[in-house]
């Protein structure tokens, strides 16, 4: 459904399109099948899989046997087990230990100066419980983590009172050798155990390692360690180790090559697309497509040139379909004709995985080679849950229990073997049953397994002998520093490590074999529930809590068909939008002021007209007379009329992303999140009314009854902000309807189109005229009379800190009743990152906080004060990552910075930047293109500065502000930052949980958001507004919030005035 607009053509360019002119043609067949699964139904899909992972009886006996069979000879083994085994099984998510021995060993590995190392050492390893973990297994490798080795780089035999008392024991030593000696200790373990799950450091050394002993009986694939490529640099950087390591791997063939030889059974390369290209995602698409399939058919040709194996790995759930459409170009390649070696992963934990083996089916069979695919579980579980749920989406990507995935693995195993001839199946696993079952599957049709580096070693030692099972297996061999392993080590840990997992219980005796090679399709068919009854869908997040809210839906902006049909409503709403004052009565005269878009002053959107004097009185008049019968209304029906607002917002989501990109340029994920906090603000005030305004009974007396009730405080002002000008706004007029007050609201002047299209929806949800009305002015016509009359009960405003200032006076000065100001004002943001902060993750969360919506929001960083030990990095690693950013036409999904409001902001932003040029030391700025030339598109900047009071008040835009600062000044940079007066937001980045919380505790902010962005706060989640200058309270989106529009009657009446306390005459024995 679309806003009603004029039709009235304007004069200028044709109005910008937005997203289409981005959108890919509709695929067809196979690949927009995979799409249109995402979000499929669980329990339905679990059902077809059951069904295709199901075993004739004969044949699922056999392979329960042969499972069985396969950890009973594992068991057998346990004397001499694999270290790994060993380590994972003292150490598993249920031991606080193990995970504090990996984020000490990460951190440690990252931390360039000695006091932070030591600082971190204290913090995690000073409270450890190691007592139940110390001598508990003869493994070197899990005494070594423990005590020995790593605090001194050698196997010590412990007395037996250390023993029984190593906590004090722990702690006495790091008061007798000092935080030094185990910071060295604990990087020596590091290296024994990255000797355990590193192939090598080297390429040359992992191949070198391969080919000894025992890893002489396995097939390799090589995976060059290194997370995601954050700028161009990285990636070019990733794109050389690739090609050294097929050049390496080539030549270590007979006759340097390995031509002859069955290329499945040659080894291969594991290849990450998020390395090689710094913008692998959705949204840059174009970008990617061009860029990064030139690097892939470049590494793929050179792998068919020495006859290895290529694979490429799997990522998130919102690049399948980028990455398929990379993989799939490169492999058509006719330069690849005659060569099989080219392949990739699948994730089993994907609902999607059945549609991607037909689409790679189909693939291959219409090119005419064979595809190899490695079928794996998934290493992203936990944060494709979370994503969606934060983004709203309709369901999961993935399953949500783990033996749903393993059902679905056997499935898609299934899947795989019959069609044998399009591809060549690998399947990657640790699971004795999975083993077990996949072979009696297979009836004698060519596939191997695969398995990690350093982990089941006992198990496919009875699988791969001729003897036994007899069948290949390929292991996933990492090769790179420690530095880099550590993020690999974590994530295969957290996916392996688990108490559930079976690497964890295979030679655990006190688990009965029967219970640990349970047939999951026999484990899942008994389920009452087939998704888990613990994870809600999305829409259900807060109920899921007991609070009986619905989560606003977002939309899924890597999912090509939502996209599409967003484009579409989005287009069709777009029109010469026209706003007014909705008074009833009034009748304002006055000129039409034109509307015109921040991307391109040419294009004309819409027209407004202003309030007149006449009219303001009017609205008070009205607003006086109908606030009495709004206020006894039901708090529930008001609450009803809230929600059903909600409701038609979140229907009409497109119209107003729309308006937000037009009349705000807004970019578009910007304007799907304002609409989702508009939602979920008028849902969570109408949640509060129903919960506060029952009146609620007070302990007395016997023989009285005591009740408290709240009503409304009588008519509202409410002036919004043009930066958030339908969440604040609707957030604003939402609380002060919901507490049964009547509203008069003023928006911003650069955003009135929004504000009136917003009012005219609740009007139509319920909130009667004269309740709600709409005056668009000037603060000195409309605001200034409004914020002076003595009719007026209250003012909830959000703006700048003068301008509340202004409002305070004014509200004072009038002989009337106290006014009530409930301000959130601005605030001078920092971000304090100390040396144990992963540079990459802080450069993305800064550059989020400082640039996302042109720097336009209240909460964003405007100074990163970063220690001095890695502000090089950080500073170098900043500049490459804004080089990626592009500021461009808001309504295109690959742009990242959109306009600022107006020329009166870009003028401010130009003079702030003038003064940083000749005053600071520019770190970078973002270039600007020709699309930007005929809108008010200020570049993004990074500035270094020598203190902060080179700040002199708050610069509203992207502009980033770098201070270094020393390990032992923390305290003074926090007092830097209250000295301000300002207490908006703060990021703090830091690996030490003692130093998160000095920071916390000592920093006068009103909200602190730790190792991640600082921006985005959630209504009802994360309750927003800050201290000082920064607003006067109580939070919005919090429990705070609504109360500060209301009054309060306590109502007492005595019981016993008719007569006797019945009650308590009447109380028994």
């Amino acid at each position: 459904m679309t806003i009603d607009s004029s039709s009235d053509a304007a004069d200028g360019p044709p109005p910008r399109a937005l997203i289409s002119p981005e959108l890919p043609p509709v695929p067809a067949g196979p690949r927009a099948a995979i799409t249109a699964a995402w979000v499929r139904d669980e329990a339905q899909h679990v059902g077809r899989l059951l069904e295709q992972a199901r075993l004739p009886e004969s044949d699922r006996q056999a392979a329960q046997a042969t499972a069985a069979d396969l950890v009973a000879r594992v068991r057998t083994r346990a004397q001499d087990q694999g270290a790994i085994e060993a380590f994972m099984r003292q150490y598993d998510l249920g031991s606080e230990e193990g995970v504090l021995l990996m984020c000490v060993a990460e951190a440690l590995l990252r931390i360039p100066d000695q006091d932070t190392a030591d600082k971190l050492i204290r913090d995690k390893l000073g409270e450890a419980d190691w007592k139940r973990h110390l001598g508990q297994s003869d493994s070197v490798l899990v005494n070594a983590s423990t005590w020995g080795l790593m605090l001194t780089g050698h196997l010590v035999d412990l007395a037996d009172h250390t023993k029984r008392d190593v906590h004090n024991a722990f702690k006495r030593l790091i008061g007798r050798v000092g935080e030094p000696v185990i910071r060295l200790a604990v990087r020596q373990a590091m290296r024994i155990m990255g000797h355990q799950f590193v192939m090598g450091r080297t390429i040359d050394e992992a191949l070198s390692r391969s080919k000894k002993g025992d890893n002489a009986s396995y097939r390799y694939s090589f995976d060059m360690l290194g997370e995601g490529a954050l700028t161009t640099k990285d990636a070019l950087r990733y794109l050389e180790a690739y090609r050294q390591a097929i050049h390496a791997i080539g030549k270590s063939g007979p006759g340097g090559h390995y031509l002859q030889h069955d290329v499945f059974a040659a080894p291969s390369i594991s290849v990450k697309l998020s390395a090689l290209h710094p913008r692998y995602e959705h949204a840059k698409r174009e970008r990617v497509f061009a860029e990064l399939t030139p690097r892939v058919l470049e590494l793929a040709q050179l792998a068919k040139r020495y006859g290895i194996g290529f694979t490429i790995d799997a990522e998130e759930a919102d690049r399948l379909e980028m990455s398929l459409d990379v993989i799939a170009a490169a492999y058509a390649d006719k330069s690849l004709d005659g060569w099989q070696g080219y392949g990739l992963a699948v994730q089993a934990y994907q609902k999607r995985a059945p549609e991607v083996i037909d689409f790679l089916a189909d693939l291959a069979r219409r090119t005419g080679r064979r595809i190899p695919v490695r079928l794996v579980k998934g290493a992203y579980w936990d944060s494709e849950v979370k994503r969606a749920q934060v983004d709203g989406q309709l369901g999961y990507p993935v399953f949500t229990r783990k033996p749903n995935t393993d059902v679905s693995y056997l499935a898609n195993a299934r899947r795989m073997l019959e069609a044998s001839d399009a591809i060549y199946p690998m399947f990657a696993t640790h699971n004795a049953q999975t083993i077990a079952t996949v072979h009696r599957m297979a009836a004698g049709r060519a596939f191997e397994f695969q398995k990690l580096h350093g982990m089941g070693d006992d198990l496919y030692a009875e699988v791969v002998p001729a003897d036994r099972l007899d069948v290949p297996c390929r292991v996933y061999a990492p090769v790179g520093s420690h530095e880099d392993l550590l993020p690999y080590l974590v994530r295969r840990l957290l996916e392996n490590g688990a108490n559930s997992s079976f690497v964890n219980r295979i030679t655990d005796e006190d688990i009965a074999i029967d219970e640990l090679i349970r047939d999951p399709v026999e484990t899942v068919s008994a389920f009452a529930s087939i998704p888990h009854p613990r994870i809600p869908l999305p829409v259900d997040l807060y109920r899921s809590y007991g609070f009986e809210r619905t989560n606003s839906m977002g939309v899924n902006l890597a999912n090509d068909q939502q996209l599409q049909s967003l484009a579409e409503q989005v287009n069709a709403a777009v029109g010469d939008w026209r706003a007014a004052p909705l008074v009833p009565g009034a009748n304002a005269a006055g000129p039409d002021i034109a509307v015109t878009n921040p991307a391109d002053r040419r294009e004309t959107v819409g027209q407004w007209r202003a309030a007149d004097a006449a009219t303001v009185e009017l609205a008070l008049k009205n607003a006086v007379a109908a606030q009495e019968a709004w206020d006894t209304t039901p708090a529930a029906s008001r609450a009803a009329i809230l929600e059903h607002a909600a409701d038609l917002l979140e229907q009409r989501m497109p119209a107003y992303i729309a308006l937000c990109t037009k009349e705000a340029g807004k970019t578009i994920p910007d304007g799907v999140a304002e609409v989702r906090e508009a939602v979920d603000f008028l849902r969570y005030y109408g949640q509060q009314a129903r919960k506060l305004f029952a009146p609620e009974a007070l302990p007395g007396p016997t023989g009285e009854s005591n009740t408290l009730h709240l009503s409304g405080r009588g008519v509202f002002v409410c002036i919004s902000p043009w930066n958030f000008p339908l969440a604040i706004f609707a957030g604003q007029i939402a609380a002060a309807l919901a507490a049964g007050n009547s509203v008069i609201a003023k928006p911003a002047e650069q955003t009135n189109l929004i504000g009136y299209y917003a009012v005219k929806l609740l009007h139509e949800a319920g909130v009667p005229e004269a309740v709600l009305q709409f005056l668009p002015g000037d603060g000195a016509t409309v605001g200034a009379a409004l914020t002076r009359d003595p009719r007026v009960a209250g003012v909830a405003f959000t703006g700048s800190t003068d301008t509340a200032r202004a409002i305070n006076r004014a509200l004072a000065a009038r002989d009337a009743a106290i006014g009530v100001l409930i301000a959130e004002t601005g605030g001078q943001n920092a971000l304090i990152a100390d040396s144990s902060s992963l540079p990459e993750q802080l450069v993305k969360d800064a550059i989020g906080s400082a640039f996302t919506s042109a720097g336009q929001r209240c909460s964003a960083a405007r100074v990163l004060f970063v220690q001095e030990d890695i502000a090089d990095k950080v500073t170098s690693m900043l500049a490459g990552a804004m080089a990626e950013l592009k500021v461009g036409d808001p309504g295109l999904l690959s742009t990242d910075v959109g306009p600022v409001i107006d020329e009166d902001a870009l003028k401010m932003l130009n003079d702030h930047a003038a003064r940083m040029d000749q005053e600071a030391t520019k770190i970078a700025e973002v270039a600007l293109d020709a699309d930007s030339a005929h809108g008010s598109y200020f570049a993004p900047r990074a500035y270094a500065l020598k203190s902060l009071d080179q700040l002199h008040k708050e610069v509203f835009g992207p502009v980033l502000h770098v201070i270094r600062w020393k390990g032992d000044q923390l305290d003074a940079v926090i007092d830097a930052i209250n000295a301000t007066g300002y207490g908006l937001t703060l990021g703090i980045h830091s690996r030490i949980d003692e130093t998160i919380e000095r920071i916390a505790a000592r920093v006068k902010v009103g909200n602190c958001y730790v190792n991640r962005n600082q921006i985005g706060a959630v209504v009802g989640v994360q309750p927003f507004g800050g201290q000082n200058l920064s607003g006067t309270g109580p939070k919005a989106g919090g429990p705070h919030y609504l109360p500060r529009f209301t009054t309060e009657k306590t109502i007492t009446v005595n019981t016993t005035a008719a007569g006797g306390n019945a009650s308590l005459l009447t109380l028994g024995d």
